[in-house]
């Protein structure tokens, strides 16, 4: 394998997501930012998520092959060799990730890295996601571990925001996910993987959208509501919540709509922007006035 190649199964833009999560939930709780810090955060993040997508990669080369979107990837129709090359580099990842965060930071930012891994590497690639329509709900809490991480990695003891905030990033993955599968369903049927649109159809996956929608919505306002966060926050979470919650309803309305998938999609990573930006706005917006 190239060089490209290895840099493919990393999938850094998942790895940016990630690391970004961390870095939120780092400043929901700091008072005052170490850039340093901040740095060594994302990384160790990039580089447990790097692990755990390569091998996802390893994994589901079976049926990665089945598939249009993923008939390409590198280890697709790699040999032996290159698959143990890949393991080996998985493991690299994950050892240089926790060990970074452990050195740099503390064993429970270490630890919640370890844990958003095996969760996506084992829980979800390896036991659910061939097996029920429930893998991806159950495997989001790979991201959860991101907020939690950061969090620790200021003080590990604050646990009650960064726990609301990470009920929010698990809630978001379905939303976000099963719209994409909504566009992907015919491949995940030609691989005879059971994500939701696969085998419950374009009209009660929106529906499951709409109502997981709703309660994302509603765990996004309990920093809020139980006073963790402020108005600021409220307003402008709520406000990002009202217009992605429209946007699946109207796919509710058409469910077969690929357009609208797409909308629901893409508009899912803008809410979770939104809410990012709540957050900064809301802890950090009042010190640069004073």
């Amino acid at each position: 394998m190239t060089l490209a190649h290895y840099m493919e199964l990393c999938k850094f833009r998942i790895g940016t997501i990630i690391a970004l999560t961390a870095i939120i939930g780092y400043m929901a709780v700091a008072e005052t930012v170490d850039p340093v810090t901040v740095v060594l955060l994302a990384l160790a993040m990039v580089l447990g998520s790097a692990s755990s997508s390569v091998f996802n990669h390893l994994y589901d080369r079976d049926i990665d092959r089945l598939m249009k979107r993923t008939a390409r990837r590198p280890l697709v129709s790699a040999g032996a060799a290159d698959q143990r090359r890949a393991l080996l580099f998985a493991v690299a990842l994950m050892v240089a990730g926790v060990g970074l965060a452990a050195l740099a930071l503390n064993w429970v930012v270490a630890a919640h890295l370890f844990l958003g891994g095996f969760t996506y590497a084992v829980v979800y690639t390896v036991w659910l996601k061939r097996r029920t329509w429930w893998n991806i709900v159950v495997g989001g809490a790979a991201g959860s571990f991101a907020v939690l991480a950061g969090a620790a990695a200021v003080d590990p003891t604050l646990w009650l925001l960064p726990l609301l905030m990470a009920v929010t990033l698990f809630l978001w993955t379905p939303s976000h996910f099963w719209a994409l599968a909504l566009l992907l369903r015919d491949d995940y049927r030609a691989a005879g993987v059971p994500m939701l649109p696969a085998v419950a159809g374009p009209r009660r996956s929106a529906e499951a959208i709409v109502i997981n929608t709703v309660l994302l919505v509603a765990s996004a306002a309990l920093p809020w509501l139980l006073g963790q966060l402020g108005l600021l926050y409220g307003l402008v979470s709520l406000g990002a919540g009202a217009l992605f919650l429209s946007e699946t309803v109207r796919l509710m309305r058409a469910p077969e709509d690929r357009t609208q998938a797409r909308r629901v999609f893409f508009g899912s990573m803008v809410y979770l922007m939104g809410v990012f930006l709540a957050v900064l706005l809301d802890r950090h917006l009042p010190m640069l006035w004073t």
